[in-house]
């Protein structure tokens, strides 16, 4: 990494300092913000350059762009933070069209006040997630409002992509006889926020399950290129993916409830605050539909895979015109899984 061009008189206090309005004006105080925190933690060739735009090398493919913006509340919560879902969020975005993530750019909506040691702890663990991933943040922006005009810190990330050439993954491809597939058990992600949110301890503590899933993406396509479908069930989780796939491919759904993974404290909570864990948001779990031959090979290849050891074929697409899911429940009947009238948790990513 290059160091720090020492231009400044004095260096940000990054333990004990705040987020001032001159972070946010352009000048000297902004400059300074940039290159001893985002700078310093994104280091790359693109970002290097400090243009207003990052100037990437052609690719050869058809090129995805994907943006997604961040207000998770608390900032941070068991298992991960804002700054690492950000960068996982939008990368997933990107990897459910069969894409492989190239770039990603950030937007950061700072409110005066913030404790810069936090913006730290946040912005580091955005630059671990983007390494780790091997898709670096090649360019960005940073404002900042008053004090009260704001939630600490908001965050975008968009991030570019290129799907290689015989991919073809779209929601509105489901076809009648396809399988549907989960790579692992529902709910973690929302359900860890919520019991940050509400100060909720377990025996077992409920981590999230944020993690970005190109690589489990690009595992399941190597075996089973003909997937039809991928989706990250985050907001709205599982119910309302597979309601948007139905209505986007003019098909139904029929599920088994007693093939649904779910851990049981996510289980036992879901249950006593009354949520469905149906619709509880995902941030490291994908959704496959594809042909039933190719199935148990696209099942094999997610377990296979560290993100996915707990997959399971949960379900099968079935001809309904009227585009409904139903599921088969443990006790022998059926229900609708409808979609969402409202928002079960606000603010869970």
């Amino acid at each position: 990494m290059n160091p720090i061009p020492q231009r400044f008189a004095h260096h940000l206090d990054l333990k004990h300092g705040c987020v001032e309005l001159t972070h946010g004006g352009g000048g000297r105080a902004m400059a300074q913000l940039i290159e001893e925190l985002f700078l310093a933690a994104f280091d790359n060739d693109w970002l290097r350059t400090q243009d207003d735009g990052a100037r990437l090398p052609g690719c050869d493919g058809r090129l995805v762009m994907a943006t997604d913006s961040h207000v998770v509340s608390p900032l941070f919560f068991p298992g991960g933070d804002i700054g690492c879902l950000s960068v996982h969020g939008t990368i997933n975005d990107v990897a459910m069209t069969g894409a492989k993530p190239l770039y990603l750019a950030a937007t950061f909506i700072l409110e005066e006040g913030f404790p810069l040691a936090d913006l730290k702890r946040i912005v580091d663990s955005m630059a671990q997630a983007s390494r780790q991933a091997g898709v670096p943040i090649v360019t960005g922006d940073t404002k900042v409002v008053e004090r009260g005009k704001g939630d600490g810190v908001f965050i975008t990330t968009t991030g570019i992509g290129v799907i290689p050439p015989g991919v073809e993954i779209s929601a509105s491809r489901a076809k009648p006889g396809d399988a549907i597939l989960i790579s692992g058990a529902l709910g973690d992600h929302g359900m860890a926020v919520l019991s940050q949110r509400e100060n909720l301890s377990f025996e077992s503590p409920i981590m999230s399950d944020t993690a970005a899933l190109h690589g489990l993406v690009a595992a399941l396509i190597q075996v089973a290129p003909g997937i039809h479908c991928l989706r990250d069930p985050t907001r709205g989780g599982l119910g309302s993916a597979l309601n948007e796939i139905a209505q986007q491919s003019g098909v139904g759904m029929r599920l088994r409830e007693a093939a649904i993974p779910v851990h049981e404290p996510v289980r036992a909570l879901c249950e006593f605050l009354g949520l469905d864990p149906l619709y509880v948001a995902n941030e490291g779990k994908l959704l496959a539909i594809g042909p039933a031959k190719l199935a148990e090979t696209a099942l094999a290849a997610l377990r296979n895979h560290p993100l996915g050891r707990e997959a399971a074929i949960i379900g099968e697409v079935v001809a309904d015109d009227h585009g409904f899911v139903e599921m088969e429940t443990t006790f022998g009947g059926r229900r609708l899984v409808d979609w969402l009238s409202g928002e079960q948790l606000p603010r869970i990513c």
